[in-house]
């Protein structure tokens, strides 16, 4: 039986005072500018090692390139996002149980923690990589508590009709940081790589005591014990095939992929075995880690179905955007390679602006006119600006370039904040915790996936073109023929991690065999230049962006229609399921959101659409499966769904 942190069963009164009283004075403005604060330190943190890569390995005597030491370039650029993938939902539920600001002020000193360690790194090396490695693990570990609580601490807090404004802050700051952790890190980089982990500390040290001190538990508890199996299956199916996805990227037994590999074979299948084996457990044990139940919700499912596939696209653009700049377009107006971290950040800036003004606009709005239109429209209009991306020749007019990406962070913008709000209220008040750590884990895993998919689908692309181009390119400089195609047949891969890093690719490849200490010194000079290798990759990027785009459209499309599947306007009302478990049929929820469904009533209003149905099934009677799953609504009509 679940029950409030005060005794009562859920719909009674909360911990720490009632909530119609705190939605009504100044605490839930209290309650949003700390949660954007643990957002926006959260993300900035999952984004801000990409760019400061090269200095930091540079910093700990690493070179991520050296075939022994790709894994912890892969683990340094993944880990955090794995970590928080993974855990999101555990928290999120555990918040449930334990209170939600207790576990949010709890991720707050355990990411102080973990931001102190970073910069003191003792070691060089492997060891130094593994220290990094380690700590950003413990970063990740608190940062996910902040990710799984804030939409639910939020959602306590305000009522339904600014949830969407709240949630666009909140939304915002939290993806936005995503792209501001770039720019962040490329600038601090410049200075000393250690100060990229030294910003964290104030940030999180002030941000716990500034929590701990004005945050309320407002939320219901629920009193259960903790689904260990559930937990166990989900994480391990989870880190099993994100880290697949991740490593079929490497190279294996002459392939330029590692798709055949052992490692990648045992980590795909195992993960999704373990994964279809959690939802068989979470249908069967009496305290769910995640109840997925709420997956009939047809709001709830396809919101976080659209949120998966938006991240995925989301990823790959961030990836591909940077590889782009890095590689040729910086180059080839002037920049050195090692600048260039630094200056790709900035130079997506419009990416980040985009998104900063859309998102809060967006999130107002779908307050009073529902989120389906914009999620969807939202999705629709980064699909186009995608297809402007695919239409502007490698070497652009940054003008051009700026706007389309503007475009493209608009339409993340106005999807993010009204999707965010629109899930969180569709589920009852004691599963928040988890829904918010179910969409969290969404949105972390889709950038993880985006990682494998696009940086394989640019390798596809690569592979069938720069082999011939690289090796032509070579001979034409006094390179051997052997040995220029040797190179050529490099996987593509080496030459895209070294782009993403800021190093001369060329450089790299030809610097271990000796030859460029036997050609003549303008031949050098020409293939360790500026020029010469962005102009030779252009046509086989070219090639490869088409196939990355064409499929980030596709995504984005069918993620579009996902969103449109989430129906009208829905507000899961305790109340009104508490009416439908005592036998009041028909009757109408006091909800004060007008133009809305909610769950067990439809409330009066112009535009009201239906939200479409929930799945009709016999699931008892008692008040605790009622309170779960909202009843159908149709034609303005409550029917009771236990007939």
């Amino acid at each position: 039986m679940s029950e409030s942190a005060n005794g009562h069963i859920p719909g009674g009164s909360r911990a720490g005072g009632g909530p119609a009283g705190a939605r009504g004075g100044r605490y839930k403005w209290v309650a949003l500018s700390n949660t954007t604060l643990g957002m926006l330190s959260a993300t900035v943190n999952a984004s801000i090692v990409i760019i400061a890569l090269p200095a930091i390995f540079r910093g700990i005597h690493l070179n991520p390139l050296t075939p022994g030491n790709v894994s912890y370039l892969l683990w340094m650029l993944m880990g955090y996002l794995v970590v928080s993938a993974v855990l999101v939902v555990t928290l999120g539920r555990l918040g449930d149980i334990y209170g939600r600001v207790r576990m949010y002020n709890l991720g707050f000193t355990v990411f102080a923690l973990g931001a102190l360690a970073l910069p003191f790194d003792p070691l060089y090396g492997p060891g130094g990589a593994l220290w990094l490695i380690g700590w950003r693990v413990v970063q990740a570990t608190g940062g996910a508590m902040l990710m799984a609580n804030s939409p639910a601490i939020l959602t306590d807090a305000f009522p339904a009709d600014q949830r969407g404004t709240a949630m666009g802050i909140n939304q915002v700051a939290g993806i936005s940081g995503t792209f501001i952790g770039l720019i962040l890190g490329g600038i601090l980089a410049a200075v000393d790589w250690r100060l990229v982990f030294v910003v964290s500390v104030p940030i999180g040290v002030g941000g716990a005591i500034w929590s701990y001190l004005s945050l309320q538990e407002l939320g219901i508890r629920t009193r259960s014990r903790i689904d260990w199996l559930g937990n166990v299956t989900f994480a391990l199916g989870l880190i099993g095939l994100l880290t697949g996805i991740t490593y079929g990227i490497q190279p294996y037994g002459g392939h330029v992929m590692g798709w055949t590999s052992p490692v990648v074979l045992t980590g795909l299948i195992g993960g999704i075995a373990l994964l279809v084996a959690f939802c068989f457990i979470e249908l069967r044990v009496e305290s769910p880690m995640f109840d997925l139940r709420l997956l009939r919700i047809r709001a709830f499912a396809a919101g976080n179905a659209a949120t998966l596939l938006a991240s995925i696209a989301r990823g790959g653009l961030q990836f591909m955007l940077i590889i782009w700049l890095q590689g040729i377009w910086l180059i080839l107006h002037g920049y050195n390679y090692k600048d260039t971290p630094l200056w790709s950040g900035i130079y997506l800036l419009p990416l980040t602006f985009g998104f900063v003004v859309a998102g809060p606009l967006s999130g107002y709005l779908s307050d009073r006119h529902g989120a389906r239109w914009f999620a969807s429209g939202g999705l629709l209009v980064s699909a186009a600006a995608f297809g402007g991306l695919l239409l502007i020749p490698t070497d652009f007019q940054y003008v051009t370039f700026g706007t389309l990406i503007f475009v493209a962070g608009v339409g993340m913008g106005l999807f993010s904040a009204p999707n965010a709000a629109a899930i969180m209220s569709s589920v009852p008040a004691r599963q928040r915790g988890a829904a918010s750590g179910m969409l969290a884990t969404f949105q972390n895993s889709g950038f993880v996936l985006s990682i494998g998919i696009f940086f394989s689908l640019m390798i596809v692309g690569l592979s069938s073109t720069l082999p011939t181009t690289l090796t032509r390119g070579l001979m034409s400089q006094g390179v051997p023929a052997a040995l220029a195609h040797q190179i050529g047949q490099t996987p593509p891969v080496a030459s895209l991690f070294a782009t993403f890093l800021g190093y001369n690719p060329i450089h790299e490849l030809l610097a271990p065999t000796g030859v460029l200490a036997h050609l003549p010194a303008h031949n050098v000079a020409t293939l360790t230049g500026k020029q010469f290798f962005p102009l030779l990759i252009a046509g086989p990027f070219h090639h490869g962006l088409v196939i990355v785009f064409s499929m980030a459209i596709t995504v984005l499309v069918i993620a579009a229609c996902a969103s449109l599947l989430r129906g009208g306007r829905f507000v899961y009302d305790e109340d009104a399921a508490g009416q439908k478990n005592t036998g009041q049929e028909g009757s109408v929820a006091g909800s004060t959101v007008a133009g809305s469904t909610v769950a067990g009533s439809t409330v009066a209003g112009n535009g009201a659409e239906d939200p479409g149905p929930l799945a009709d099934t016999a699931l008892g009677t008692s008040a605790e499966l009622a309170i779960e799953v909202a009843a159908e609504v149709t034609d303005e009509t409550a029917r009771d769904p236990h007939p």
